[in-house]
């Protein structure tokens, strides 16, 4: 089926007087099978992909224009206008050579830098779940299509604008659309008014939009800016450009840098100008001392370096969704971590049943459908204990999950489609030999109240469908054909208290005295005591049904049936990970809304609660103020029994107590705590789009160990950040040395302007960027959180700054002071050699602030080599190339000349690893002490 070419999208911007039959026929598509791939890369080409147009970006010619918009290169220019009016021409020629050079390797950081950071953008976009070729997947929201069937649950955004074909107790904010502040109950009315206004459209759904409530399916009419929000998209079409608060500071340190540069530089002008060296020389000279001293790459290198760390991240399956977070990795001293997911496989199975004062054990794992029933270690016919199967039953009608089967060279795969533990109630029920299929169709849905985690329970409503298949009517009675069913599953403790009645093994109902209770709640014990997490399930039958479903209305003398425990096994690798953060001074905190029991367990099991820590409940969390809590969160590893208001509060009293936290969420309660976090986790598998909108980092994989990897690799970034702050600053300010000793010491300046040019370029660039790939020292995970407030410049780094200074420096003087003696016609070239090959060598000793260069490898970084040795090749080409020499004002150097200056351009590197290690020496005696 295609849509025919004659329509257009514009048929369908009024949906909601349309029947559902009437706009499934327009768009060719029916309700139970989706669209084919061959239709839906159709519509692709015609309609385009669904998103709003956004504002033009950048063009390369603005870049390029931009790269002249810059002080200093406008001083550069200014110069080149002054030498040609001096008829100096090969300076002026130079001058502006260098500067095309300079915008145009600017342009080129510029553009990787959006790129990568564009790529991070469609990676971060929202999702939606489709139904194809009767499959249900989850696609990029942006590949929708007119036609597509899209399934709305609690907590996502509606991808495009929707007809609604089935909607249940679904609830939508509109706010964002029509300023309306309650959600809209929404229904599957057949037509509607065409007048109407969009708030008042109850059979449709709008691009934009918040599902708060319930859940629904709907076919979509409209996509991309031919939806009712791409009509007010100017609104939206803004980009952000998030500066993070560490670009902020590097970009006032460059302004201070700069500003003390120029008035260094007017003071070396002052001093020629008195001493009556040429002018122009000097005016030339100051402004490229003034350019080579302001790291104007650095922002550029800064993007591009957090662009890199943050592929990375997605490498390991943690995407950042803010620039800022990449700061606050480092710094985490808390994971609050969640225990369903992520730290378990997330594949829960039954292994347990309790029913009339009987366990049952079931055989199989994960999500495979084979398995057997035993009691006391034998296998059983389910016929003669015909209440477990009711149990399963209640477990499958009361249920969102779906089985998705499949044989592949002549394996069979298991897949469930929904939550884990309602996929493994399913599973439970398909190895009794049902299908959850046919007990759908003998028992429809026609309403529910879905799970929320206030409320710990589900409820549902189904009708009885005539004729009753003999093997499944646990529910059927002639009498009672047309009556209906409430099926509820949630915690047993919830459930337990709307029970008026028990289920027998032989179905019969009996009334639940106290002292049933005491042995269903004992049980339970039982069971979590062995780290099951346990469901229990009721029902009840009924002829009519209230005007108003709700919970005061449909969840009344209930009959209990059953206790179904599963477990979701710790992931293999989370122990290793747990060990890891450990390590690094990080404390892992487990918040779940699970059992004390199971949650101890497992959290013993991984190692997470260890000796002297405790585990806290959300009674007990409720009976202390905020002061206790505090106190309470330094000793206590696993909060359980938790609810989304908790968490907030956890989050609150851990930062309020000095703690930097990482918080994971995925439901639509959980967001606030994910927000009020130093750094918000979501999951990107069962998150919510608005826990996943609220966080900082989304986790690809749902795994803790992506949290680990996260925070590691942030450590990286910013330590690879103030090591090439540190090698570019202490290159500038000797560069500013050396030629402002030598003005104080009334001798020639070792360097021309265009030297002084070439050098920033060769050097600040490619060397800088190089040590923004670092993969960090080998020990980063075996070093304390980074203090906050720490200064990416603190004083041990200004430390090193002042000796690499003095060191390079005075090996550039040194060299031009044999050279005036002894070779006066090579000794600015001498000079020159030493600056700029002295600081390139150098680089290799920044790599790492601690670690000796032989340790973390001379060559392990290729980046770093391709930047040095292109850039000493083009420092050479500058000194021997015949026809660039009268430009750089070089000669060539020979034998006698290097053999002076060769073991020069090795000591500011020698002298660089002899001060890591006497500061790691005296740090490591500061702390002893």
């Amino acid at each position: 089926m295609t849509v025919d070419d004659t329509e257009t999208s514009k048929e369908f911007l009024n949906p909601h007087t349309n029947t559902i039959e009437e706009v499934l026929e327009k768009l060719s598509v029916t309700a139970t099978s989706g669209l084919s791939a061959i239709e839906v890369e159709g519509r692709q080409a015609k309609y385009g992909l669904n998103q709003l147009d956004e504002a033009p970006g950048t063009s390369i010619w603005q870049m390029v224009l931009a790269q002249f918009n810059n002080f200093v290169v406008l001083l550069l220019i200014a110069a080149a206008v002054i030498s040609a009016l001096f008829n100096e021409w090969i300076e002026t020629g130079a001058i502006l050579a260098i500067v095309v050079l300079n915008a145009f390797l600017g342009v080129i950081q510029e553009r990787r830098a959006e790129q990568a950071m564009a790529a991070l953008k469609r990676l971060s976009a929202p999702e939606a779940q489709v139904l194809r070729e009767g499959t249900r997947k989850t696609i990029p929201a942006r590949e929708v299509v007119p036609g597509d069937i899209v399934f709305l649950e609690a907590g996502n955004y509606i991808p495009a604008d929707i007809r609604l074909i089935e909607a249940v107790n679904l609830r939508i904010d509109e706010a964002a659309l029509t300023g309306e502040s309650v959600p809209v109950h929404k229904d599957t009315v057949a037509e509607l008014d065409e007048i109407l206004p969009l708030g008042d459209r109850k059979n449709s759904a709008y691009m934009s939009t918040l599902t708060t409530y319930g859940r629904g399916r709907g076919v979509v009419v409209n996509t991309g800016m031919q939806t009712q929000i791409g009509h007010i998209a100017e609104l939206l079409q803004e980009v952000e450009q998030e500066a993070t608060p560490l670009q902020r500071r590097l970009d006032n340190l460059g302004k201070v840098l700069g500003w003390a540069a120029l008035g260094i530089c007017g003071l070396v002008f002052l001093l020629g100008w008195i001493r009556g060296s040429d002018l122009l020389d000097m005016f030339l000279l100051s402004v490229s001392l003034a350019i080579a001293a302001v790291p104007e790459g650095l922002p550029a290198v800064v993007t591009i370096s957090l662009a890199l760390g943050m592929r990375e991240m997605i490498r390991r399956n943690a995407l950042i969704r803010r620039l800022s977070s990449v700061e606050t990795l480092g710094s985490a001293t808390v994971i609050g971590s969640d225990k369903t997911g992520t730290l378990t496989q997330n594949e829960m199975t039954v292994t347990r049943l309790w029913i009339d004062g009987q366990f049952i054990n079931v055989s199989g794992s994960g999500y495979d459908i084979e398995g057997e029933f035993q009691i006391n270690g034998e296998t059983v016919n389910l016929a003669d204990y015909p209440a477990v199967l009711t149990a399963l039953w209640v477990g499958c009608l009361n249920n969102d999950a779906d089985l998705e089967i499949r044989s592949e060279n002549g394996q069979k795969s298991v897949r469930v489609i929904g939550d884990p533990t309602e996929g493994a109630l399913i599973v439970a029920a398909a190895k009794t030999g049902t299908p959850s299929e046919l007990l759908d169709r003998t028992y429809p849905r026609v309403h529910e109240i879905p799970f929320d985690s206030s409320r710990k329970r589900m409820v549902t409503v189904h009708t009885v469908a005539d004729p009753q298949p003999d093997d499944i009517s646990p529910f059927y009675d002639e009498e009672k054909r047309e009556w209906y069913v409430i099926a509820e599953k949630g915690a047993p403790d919830v459930v337990l208290d709307l029970c008026t009645h028990y289920q027998q093994m032989n179905d019969q109902a009996v009334p639940l005295d106290d002292a049933c209770r005491q042995r269903i709640l004992t049980a339970n014990d039982a069971m979590t005591e062995d780290a099951l997490r346990v469901l229990a399930l009721a029902y009840r039958t009924t002829p009519n049904l209230p005007d108003e479903i709700s919970s005061e209305t449909m969840e009344f003398d209930l009959i209990f049936v059953g206790l179904v425990g599963m477990i979701d096994p710790p992931r293999d690798e989370v122990h290793d990970a747990l060990t890891k953060a450990k390590q690094a001074g990080i404390r892992t905190v487990m918040i779940t809304g699970d059992y004390p029991n199971t949650a101890r367990a497992i959290a013993r099991s991984i190692g997470l609660l260890e000796p002297g820590y405790t585990v806290m409940t959300g009674n007990e969390l409720n009976q202390i103020d905020d002061a206790e809590l505090q106190e309470a969160v330094k000793t206590t590893g696993v909060f359980a029994r938790v609810s989304p208001e908790h968490k907030v509060r956890i989050v609150e009293a851990l930062r309020a107590s000095g703690q930097v936290v990482a918080m994971t969420g995925d439901g639509v309660n959980d967001a606030p705590a994910v927000k009020r976090a130093d750094i918000g986790v979501a999951m990107g598998i069962t998150g919510t789009d608005v826990a996943k909108e609220t966080a900082d980092m989304v986790l690809t994989d749902d795994n803790y160990v992506s949290i680990v990897s996260a925070v590691e690799q942030g450590r990286v970034i910013y330590s690879n950040i103030r090591k090439f702050v540190y090698y570019l600053l202490s290159c500038n300010i000797a560069e500013i040395a050396v030629i402002l000793i030598s003005t104080l010491a009334g001798v020639p300046s070792p360097l021309n302007a265009i030297q002084l040019l070439w050098l920033n370029l060769i050097t600040d660039g490619a060397p800088a960027l190089a040590l923004g790939t670092e993969k960090g020292d080998p020990d980063i995970m075996l070093q304390p959180p980074r203090p906050p407030k720490e200064e990416i410049i603190n004083r041990s780094t200004w430390t090193r700054i002042l000796i690499q200074t003095i060191a390079i420096s005075s090996v550039t003087l040194i060299a031009y002071s044999i050279g005036l003696r002894l070779f006066p016609v090579s000794a600015k070239t001498m000079a020159f050699i030493t600056l700029s090959a002295s600081e390139l060598l150098r680089a290799y000793t920044a790599r790492s602030e601690r670690y000796p260069l032989l340790k973390i490898g001379l060559f392990s970084n290729r980046g770093m080599n391709v930047a040095v040795l292109s850039s000493l090749v083009l420092l050479l080409a500058v000194v021997y190339l015949p026809i660039l020499q009268p430009i750089f004002k070089t000669v060539s150097l020979g034998f006698q000349q290097w053999q002076y200056v060769l073991p020069l351009l090795f000591v500011p590197a020698i002298v660089a690893e002899i001060s890591k290690r006497v500061l790691a020496r005296n740090a490591r005696a500061r702390v002893t002490s």
